[in-house]
């Protein structure tokens, strides 16, 4: 799969329809429990990535060749860490495999949290 990296995309639409058809269901449906979890997030494009923006960042998503990176941040990664341990995880990222199924009710919980921690600020 060729994803175009550092491309200039409009918004959130136009990024997803740029993505591989394979993996373009998974990126709406991250889309859709981002928006259920977030209501009140602006959605946008940063560092050319989809994010979720509501008193600073919530988080990004993006696609990658065996992947969907999912970027809440360090806190998001750290407080999740148990439930997290299916996943190849750094500082601020979580990857999920194309080849499993996306974990969207874990990736809903991670997005409260971050609105909650965003909205506390």
């Amino acid at each position: 799969m060729e994803i175009k990296r550092y491309q200039q995309y409009k918004n959130i639409d136009d990024y997803i329809a740029s993505a591989p058809e394979s993996v373009r269901n998974e990126l709406e449906h991250i889309r859709r429990v981002i928006k259920k979890a977030a209501p009140k997030a602006a959605e946008t494009i940063s560092y050319s990535m989809p994010a979720f923006k509501l008193n600073g960042v919530l988080v990004y998503f993006a696609a990658f060749k065996d992947h969907i990176g999912f970027f809440p941040t360090s806190s998001g990664v750290s407080h999740f860490k148990k439930e997290l341990d299916l996943y190849e995880t750094s500082k601020g990222t979580i990857r999920f495999p194309l080849d499993e199924p996306i974990p969207y009710k874990l990736i809903e919980k991670i997005v409260k949290f971050r609105v909650k921690e965003n909205l506390a600020k």
